[in-house]
C-alpha cells in the first residue's frame, strides 16, 4: 500500500523559523504601525496554506496564560470581530456582563517549531476589549502596553525590561497537579548550581527550552542548572517592556511543554521545596532616550545617573504597597526567607543580594536596576506595570537613609493583603475595581491555606494556587 503525507500543514527549520521571529522582532522594536503589519501578516496566513490554525494568546487578572485556536481562514476573515465569555475568566466579569472581545496586536506574532507546539499553528497575542470598545481594565497587558506608548509620545522614553526567570523540573507530568496526594515533589537531578552532566534530564530540558528559544527570537545570553537541586535559569535579551512581558509568558510556557514531552513538570511554583533556595523572577529594567540609557551615568553613584536612583526611591517607598503584586501566592511568602539569599529587606544595594533591589555591575548600554523580590508565579504584565509607573510617578519617601532602612517585607501573604488594600498608591496603579477583584482572588486563595506557614509546603497552598489549580478544583471554590 502507497502512503502519503495527507496532513500538508506548516514545519519549519529551525534556523529559518529564528529568521522570521527575529524579523517580526525587528518591526516589533522599530513600531511599524499595526494597519501595515495587520496587512502583511494577513496577506502571510492568507498566502500559506499549510497554516490550518492561528494560536490566540491573553493572560487573565493573576497572570494565567490562556490561549484559543482559531480556525485560519475564520480569522482571516473575522479577525475584527473575535469574542469570548469572560465570565468564564477569574478575575473577568459577571455572568451578567460576560461578553469580551479581543483585539489581535499584529506585532507579537510568532512562529513556532511543529515538534513542539504541533504542526501547522502560528501564535499571537491579543488585548482584551470591552464591549464599549475601550481596553479592558482587568487586561494587565492592555494597561502596560497603553502605559509604555503614553511615555514614549509624551516623552520620549522606550520603557525596556528583561528577566531572570528560575523554575524547577520535577518528575511527572503532574506533579503540581497530584501535589495533594503525594505530598513531595521528586528531583530530577542533585548536581547543584552550574553543574549537570550533558545528557541527563535537567541538562537536557535546559538544552531543548533554549533551542526553542532561539527558534523563537529570544536571543539567548547563557542557561544553567540553578543552586537547588533540580532548579534552571534560561536568561535573554532585554526588550521593549510588553514585548519583555509577553517573552515571559512564553518562557513558562516552552519550558512547561518541553517538560511534559519529557515526562516531567516545569513548576514556577516561588518556594516548592523547604529547605533549598526558592526560585525568582529578577526583574531588570531601564529608560532609553533617543537610543540613550538614561539610568547610566559614568560619574554618579554605582555609575547610576540620578534619574535612576529616583527610579529606586519611589520602588522603596511602595515596596510593603506592591509585594502582593510581586508575590502573588501564599507559597511566595515561603521565599522571602533570609536564610537562602532572600530579597526580602526594602533597601538598594549594589552588593547586597537580601536587598529588594539591586544596582547590577553595568555600563553605557547595560546599566539597570534589578528588583529581586519578584516571584515568578506573579502577573508579568502587572508587575511591569507596577515597577515602572511607580519608579517613574510615584512619591519618594521624606524618611532618612531610605536606601539603607531597617525593614523587611512582609512573611506572610495577609500582612502583604492588609498593606495593600489600604493604600492608595495601589488603587492608583490598577484602579478601585480592579484593585478589588485582584485582593479577593488573592484572599481566596488564602483563606483555603493554613494560616500559619510552618515548615513544609502544605497540599492547599500548590492546590489552590493560581497556576496550578484544574477545572474540576475552581469549580470546588
Amino acid at each position: 500500500m502507497t502512503t502519503t503525507n495527507l496532513r500538508d500543514f506548516l514545519e519549519l527549520p529551525y534556523g529559518e523559523l529564528e529568521e522570521l521571529n527575529l524579523e517580526a522582532k525587528e518591526e516589533r522594536k522599530n513600531r511599524v504601525a499595526i494597519h501595515k503589519l495587520q496587512e502583511k501578516r494577513l496577506k502571510y496566513l492568507a498566502d500559506e496554506k499549510r497554516i490550518k490554525a492561528v494560536t490566540l494568546l491573553f493572560s487573565d487578572l493573576e497572570g494565567r496564560l490562556h490561549m484559543l485556536d482559531y480556525d485560519k481562514k475564520f480569522l482571516v476573515k473575522s479577525s475584527d470581530n473575535l469574542t469570548f465569555d469572560g465570565s468564564s475568566i477569574r478575575g473577568f466579569t459577571l455572568q451578567k456582563e460576560s461578553d469580551l472581545r479581543l483585539f489581535i496586536d499584529w506585532s507579537a506574532f510568532y512562529w513556532t517549531p511543529a515538534d513542539v507546539f504541533g504542526s501547522g499553528k502560528v501564535l499571537v497575542f491579543g488585548e482584551v476589549i470591552d464591549k464599549d470598545g475601550s481596553p479592558f481594565a482587568a487586561d494587565m497587558r492592555g494597561m502596560l502596553k497603553k502605559f509604555s506608548n503614553e511615555h514614549y509620545a509624551k516623552n520620549g522614553y522606550t520603557l525596556n525590561a528583561a528577566n531572570e526567570i528560575e523554575g524547577f523540573v520535577f518528575k511527572g507530568i503532574d506533579a503540581e497537579q497530584s501535589f495533594y496526594e503525594t505530598h513531595k515533589f521528586d528531583y530530577v537531578n542533585t548536581g547543584g548550581y552550574y553543574h549537570s552532566l550533558p545528557g541527563d534530564p535537567l541538562r537536557t530540558f535546559i538544552d531543548t527550552v533554549a533551542e526553542v528559544q532561539r527558534a523563537m527570537g529570544f536571543e539567548n545570553e547563557k542557561d544553567h542548572p540553578e543552586v537547588a537541586p533540580s532548579q534552571f535559569e534560561i536568561n535573554y535579551n532585554y526588550g521593549e517592556v510588553t514585548a519583555g512581558a509577553d517573552t515571559i509568558q512564553l518562557y513558562k510556557l516552552i519550558c512547561r511543554q518541553v517538560a511534559t514531552n519529557m515526562g516531567l513538570t516545569a513548576s514556577f511554583l516561588p518556594k516548592p521545596v523547604v529547605g533549598v533556595n526558592g526560585s525568582g523572577m529578577h526583574t531588570n529594567v531601564s529608560v532609553t532616550k533617543d537610543g540613550k540609557n538614561i539610568f547610566w551615568d559614568a560619574q554618579g553613584e554605582e555609575k547610576l545617573s540620578e534619574f535612576g536612583w529616583q527610579f529606586i526611591d519611589r520602588i522603596l517607598t511602595r515596596g510593603l504597597d506592591t509585594c502582593l503584586i510581586f508575590n502573588a501566592s501564599v507559597n511566595a511568602y515561603r521565599r522571602l526567607d533570609p536564610h537562602f539569599e532572600a530579597p526580602n529587606q526594602i533597601k538598594a544595594s549594589a552588593v547586597d543580594r537580601g536587598s529588594m533591589v539591586r544596582v547590577p555591575i553595568g555600563n553605557e548600554k547595560s546599566a539597570r536596576v534589578e528588583v529581586r523580590s519578584v516571584g515568578p508565579d506573579a502577573n508579568p504584565y502587572m508587575v511591569l506595570l507596577s515597577v515602572f509607573k511607580t519608579g517613574l510617578e510615584g512619591s519618594i519617601s521624606s524618611e532618612p537613609n531610605l536606601r539603607q532602612a531597617d525593614k523587611y517585607l512582609p512573611d506572610n501573604v495577609y500582612d502583604a493583603l492588609e498593606y495593600f488594600r489600604k493604600s492608595d498608591w495601589t488603587t492608583t496603579l490598577l484602579g478601585e475595581d480592579v484593585k478589588g477583584r485582584y485582593a479577593d482572588l488573592k484572599q481566596g486563595s488564602a483563606d483555603r491555606c493554613p494560616r500559619l506557614l510552618g515548615t513544609f509546603v502544605k497540599p492547599e497552598e500548590v492546590q489552590y494556587h493560581h497556576e496550578v489549580y484544574n477545572q474540576y478544583l475552581w469549580n470546588l471554590f
